[in-house]
């Protein structure tokens, strides 16, 4: 059975997509644990981040790098910090968060719950960051 970030992937469930390319996919987590949380993905559905090939482990870096740049220019915050905890869902993927302290990554906090409003222009700010990039 695809798991929901393969639905995600293939559009059978929306997404608030901030960047793709052959191998990955990023978009907003609508339960962030604050403003621009992105998820990163391959498109190749692996359980264990581990596990992903070398080739492709290290270019889910290459790929999340711009991304991180653009969500810190978004959101106000020392640095984007990056987890991989992959608990809840059986998809490899790299969690993309603006931090100002180590207790902004607390997996165990509630999530926030943005309105499909506050996704979308989350969404915008960030795709606008990452068009002046390119």
């Amino acid at each position: 059975m695809a798991s929901i970030f393969s639905k995600i992937i293939t559009g059978e469930i929306p997404s608030y997509k901030i960047a793709e390319n052959e191998l990955f996919y990023a978009f907003l987590d609508v339960f962030p644990l604050v403003h621009g949380h992105t998820l990163v993905v391959p498109k190749k559905e692996i359980d264990y981040f581990f596990d992903l090939e070398a080739e492709a482990l290290s270019s889910i870096l290459q790929f999340a790098q711009p991304i991180a740049k653009a969500i810190q220019e978004t959101f106000p915050c020392k640095r984007c910090g990056i987890a991989v905890i992959g608990l809840e869902v059986p998809h490899a993927h790299l969690h993309i968060v603006p931090i100002n302290s180590a207790e902004d990554l607390n997996f165990t906090r509630p999530k926030l719950k943005p309105t499909p409003e506050e996704l979308l222009d989350a969404q915008t700010r960030i795709l606008e960051k990452l068009m002046l990039k390119s």
